[in-house]
């Protein structure tokens, strides 16, 4: 198990694998490697070969087992739960990974509310290409304002359903609100709005220095068509690069065609896959 004064080989180990494990080193660097319990937390185990790291898995506060293991994900997985205590909720990682760790916890068959096979993008943020309603300036992406973030958390409990399978109804809503507050503590949250009106939403799920991944990129049905989405995951890039961000990633459904178009339109190129299983309750 991992401790701190491993901070150090752990992060040198999962950048040369960047892409693929942002909320490992993302949460690593917000948390620490000493699991209370609290958002961000998790237990660590890792694997070491001649002394040198080679896969780690971690275990985190929510239940989700996160896994960059190439060749240890299993053996990595059983240690970590059994190390953490705490039930599974779902697994997120490279795909291979994520079945291998599944299936070593014997929940292979386990009911899920999501089991996807999502493609892997990423973008140098130095080839962003601005859609033109944000370059023109008829939309803009800024922070949300304290009065807006009830209705980011309806936003929120709606992307939950629509893309992650989730059930509609208080505890999604009490969640969904939790979330919103979290990214907003960290001002990592965006809103794109027009004349005034917000009308698309997206988070960083995952904060470095060097590199952030976008998660919970939603906007209403109603609003949809008009290029929104894009634009408020290009407005957030473009305000990350002007504190030193240089690349940009995120996964997403390869059956989701909208948003596929959407991601390539702005630079971004697929790299790989990822895989993400949210376990039913």
């Amino acid at each position: 198990m991992l401790h701190p004064g491993d901070e150090a080989a752990l992060d040198a180990f999962l950048v040369a694998r960047a892409d693929s494990s942002m909320f490992l080193r993302s949460n690593a660097r917000a948390a620490g490697l000493v699991d209370r319990g609290q958002p961000l937390h998790a237990t660590y185990v890792a694997a070491l070969e001649d002394g040198r790291m080679v896969g780690v898995v971690a275990h985190c506060w929510n239940g989700m087992v996160l896994v960059q293991a190439p060749a240890h994900s299993a053996v990595l997985a059983r240690e970590a739960v059994r190390r953490s205590g705490r039930a599974v909720t779902g697994f997120s990682g490279p795909w291979a990974q994520v079945v291998a760790a599944r299936d070593a916890l014997g929940l292979a068959a386990a009911t899920a509310v999501q089991d996807s096979r999502d493609e892997l993008y990423a973008l140098d943020l130095d080839r962003l290409v601005l859609p033109a309603p944000l370059a023109s300036g008829a939309v803009r992406c800024r922070h949300p304002e304290p009065e807006e973030l009830e209705l980011l958390a309806a936003w929120r409990a709606s992307f939950s359903v629509e893309a992650l399978g989730m059930v509609d109804g208080p505890e999604l809503g009490r969640a969904s609100r939790a979330d919103v507050l979290l990214h907003h503590e960290r001002s990592a949250d965006w809103v794109l709005v027009h004349d005034k009106t917000p009308v698309a939403y997206s988070v960083f799920n995952a904060m470095l220095p060097d590199i952030v991944q976008i998660g919970g990129v939603w906007t209403p049905p109603e609003r949809r068509g008009r290029g929104y989405a894009r634009s408020v995951v290009a407005g957030s890039l473009v305000a990350a690069r002007t504190q030193g961000v240089a690349r940009a990633v995120l996964f997403a459904d390869p059956l989701n065609a909208a948003a596929r178009a959407a991601y390539l339109s702005i630079g971004f190129r697929i790299v790989g896959d990822y895989g993400l299983v949210l376990l039913a309750p």
